[in-house]
């Protein structure tokens, strides 16, 4: 395991090449929850990605990527829905302390490291949520309550959609990470999209060199119809066509 010191340097140095500005704070946060991770990997299954280097690019680095878009600029709220380890909801909020974060997942155990882990970072402008998507898509707390819904789950499309629109105000932005193999999971996934009151305003690649997926950015033009998101499991097993 590299000592801190070693994981801000190599934090900075990797920030600086991708050509991405990183305080001080922003490294010494990275690196705790980074070392955090980890060691926590170790007994709960967070991530596969386990060489540092590595994990910055596929973790941080990937996560940093979105930050060039004007959607995401523009937003305050933010929710993160399938977080995983906390990626990319965790690094986002540690790059843009004035935005308000929620981060999502349905497995407790991943939520319970993440909320030890903000806590000794010391980061402040995240929520972590143990739920699944489609319940809490229906709570009023939080359905129709964010700017921007981020999300790397590998999901197709039609079932993401459902995921995550509802979460979505009308005139917000959901921004899916997504592969470089894209038109047919577009294509099954229109329908979906639009059902639940989005729309396909682009495709476009990531924001960071060596990054080679691409957003799809979805406008939400108007309310999800209430019957959406159905209960837990049923997208998954009979996706919106």
């Amino acid at each position: 395991m590299m000592e801190l010191k070693e994981i801000k340097d190599l934090l900075a140095e990797m920030f600086q090449e991708a050509g991405q500005e990183l305080s001080s704070d922003a490294a010494e946060k990275l690196a705790v929850y980074m070392q955090g991770i980890l060691e926590y990997n170790e007994h709960v299954n967070l991530t596969s990605i386990t060489e540092p280097r590595e994990f910055i690019t596929k973790h941080y680095l990937d996560s940093a990527s979105i930050c060039a878009l004007p959607e995401f600029q523009e937003a305050r709220t933010v929710i993160d829905v399938g977080t995983g380890g906390g990626f990319p909801g965790v690094p986002l909020a540690v790059l843009c302390p004035d935005k308000q974060f929620t981060v999502e997942d349905s497995l407790q155990k991943r939520i319970r490291v993440i909320q030890d882990l903000l806590e000794r970072a010391g980061i402040t402008n995240v929520e972590a949520v143990h739920a699944r998507a489609e319940d809490l898509g229906q709570n009023p707390d939080h359905r129709a309550a964010y700017d921007l819904c981020v999300s790397r789950a590998v999901s197709r499309m039609s079932v993401l959609a459902e995921y995550c629109l509802p979460f979505v105000r009308e005139g917000g932005w959901f921004i899916s990470y997504k592969g470089s193999d894209l038109e047919k999971e577009l294509d099954e996934g229109r329908k979906a999209v639009q059902v639940l009151g989005g729309e396909i305003d682009r495709v476009q690649p990531a924001g960071i060199e060596g990054m080679h997926h691409q957003f799809v950015v979805i406008r939400k033009v108007k309310r999800t119809p209430n019957k959406y998101p159905r209960k837990a499991g049923t997208p998954g097993k009979t996706p919106i066509r």
